[in-house]
């Protein structure tokens, strides 16, 4: 910096203010700066800039794996709107990484990165997440009190998923998602850090009312997308009457698939519903709903 200040014919200070933004330059002096650090090639230390502004300009974005087409293209999202803040993006997948999240929070906690976006379930309690000290925002899960949350109205889809199912005259549907824990795995006033599971317990709830018989089949986890071969297998085996399948959009894809199989015709006698929206339900082959 002081050789870019002695080319320029300016003070050091000035130099610092034109590299880090701050202060005002005029633009005649400006230009003169510039102009020397093109010629001496000269790169501002970014370590010594984030420490000076006590910033990275890093996030971490926590998912549960990018194996699933839904975080990974959560992750890229996410990527690109950063880096147009000009923001990088740290990704931890917590099914491939042998510390979880753990390692990603300890190093906000150390202002190695300015927040966090958490995308993965978590059985740490609400004092863990809040003694972080960096912002957090939460996406379709609950961490904590004063923590941000974005996500989906899914009580809304549930309902929405009812409005459409029930006047048809259905008599049995059959939700297919992930572990049934998930509905009450915390000791809070929700019951669980999934909001997802809303929309299976309003669609449940709508369908007693209109005595419509629902069943739950579990899937496994978010990261075993194998499962839901098993248990779209197991639904076609255990009833013979089923006539709606609920289910993400890859469980929905694979319920197409064995319908075909096995000589169902689709919506006549099995009407399919997807929940999700991403290209994998394209994967079923025909247009889901």
């Amino acid at each position: 910096m002081r050789d870019v200040a002695k080319k320029a014919g300016v003070s050091p200070s000035t130099v610092s203010l034109v590299v880090n933004q701050a202060g005002y330059v005029s633009d005649a002096m400006r230009a003169k700066v510039e102009r020397a650090m093109e010629e001496l090639n000269y790169v501002p230390n970014e370590l010594a800039r984030n420490l000076y502004h006590d910033r990275t300009n890093m996030v971490g974005v926590i998912v549960p794996t990018i194996r699933h087409p839904f975080f990974s293209s959560l992750s890229a999202s996410l990527q690109h709107v950063f880096m147009q803040h000009g923001l990088r993006t740290l990704l931890c997948s917590t099914v491939d990484a042998e510390t979880g999240e753990a390692k990603y929070v300890d190093m906000a906690r150390r202002h190695m990165m300015d927040g966090l976006v958490v995308a993965a379930h978590s059985a740490h309690s609400e004092r863990y997440w809040t003694s972080i000290g960096r912002p957090i925002v939460a996406f379709d899960r609950y961490l904590a009190d004063g923590i941000a949350s974005v996500g989906s109205d899914h009580e809304q889809g549930g309902m929405m998923i009812a409005q459409l199912l029930i006047p048809s005259g259905v008599r049995h549907v059959v939700m297919v998602g992930g572990p049934l824990s998930q509905f009450h795995d915390m000791p809070i006033a929700s019951g669980t850090t999934f909001p997802t599971v809303g929309y299976f317990m309003a669609l449940q709830r709508e369908c007693l009312r209109a005595a419509v018989r629902c069943d739950y089949v579990e899937a496994g986890t978010v990261s075993d997308m194998s499962a839901y071969v098993q248990a779209i297998h197991d639904v076609f085996s255990r009833w013979d009457d089923v006539d709606a399948v609920v289910s993400s959009d890859i469980g929905a894809a694979y319920c197409v698939q064995e319908a075909l199989r096995r000589g169902v015709s689709i919506p006549r006698d099995l009407q399919v519903v997807a929940y999700d929206g991403t290209d994998l339900a394209d994967f079923a082959g025909m247009r889901l709903t």
